[in-house]
């Protein structure tokens, strides 16, 4: 039983950890990126995905 808890706790540890770690990430480049890099990139996927944006 004591196993079981440690075990639960160390994987919501580490799930907190990769979503605040990724979740820094994003924010950085985002931050740091040109407004028209962004927007190049995000009309980009639009494409790709078949959305259409014109």
């Amino acid at each position: 039983m004591t196993t079981l808890v440690k075990s639960r706790v160390s994987t919501n540890v580490l799930s907190i950890l990769a979503a605040a770690f990724i979740g820094i990430g994003i924010i950085t480049v985002a931050g740091h990126v040109q407004a028209a890099t962004l927007h190049d990139a995000a009309h980009d996927v639009r494409h790709a995905t078949g959305f259409p944006c014109h």
